[in-house]
């Protein structure tokens, strides 16, 4: 891969020494859904991961990470981050927020860093898969190469 087609994601990877492999598939016109990602690449559902951005009721900003064939618990969510409550962001939002458009969601490299939870399940896997930050491309590394450029804990978050 040319360096300029590189994400955000895979230069702090790359930076970071980390191992990861990118994988691509082709996009039509709208972002396809996770479980359409997952079957382009011929993936297990359970393995492929989508990021996403909440606010809690005290007004911070948190990046959840769960398997794409589920939902977000948000009661979990909110306990697993110390907040009374937190609901999902407006889709408009996310752009300036995070510099990513819905459906290019990375964990890693948003404008500023946000306080990072994964679904448990994760820890199932040797590696796991999620956005590198563009419609189209997705990265795979493990929860211990991920670490090296993102800092997150653990949590039952799946609804």
């Amino acid at each position: 891969m040319a360096a300029e087609d590189k994400t955000n994601a895979m230069r702090l990877l790359d930076a970071a020494g980390a191992d990861y492999r990118w994988l691509t598939f082709e996009t039509g016109e709208e972002a396809p859904s996770g479980i359409e990602v997952a079957e382009r690449l011929g993936l297990d559902r359970d393995q492929v991961f989508k990021t996403l951005v909440t606010v809690g009721k005290s007004g911070a900003h948190y990046v959840f990470m769960i398997p794409v064939a589920e939902s977000l618990d948000l009661k979990k969510a909110a306990a697993a981050v110390g907040e009374k409550s937190i609901a999902m962001i407006k889709s408009k939002e996310l752009l300036p927020l995070t510099g990513y458009v819905h459906g290019g969601c990375s964990p890693i490299g948003m404008k500023k860093p946000f306080v990072t939870t994964v679904d448990e399940t994760a820890i199932l896997f040797d590696t796991i898969y999620f956005s590198a930050g563009r419609i189209g491309a997705q990265v795979e590394t493990s929860l211990e190469e991920l670490a090296k450029v993102v800092t997150f804990t653990l949590a039952d978050l799946s609804a």
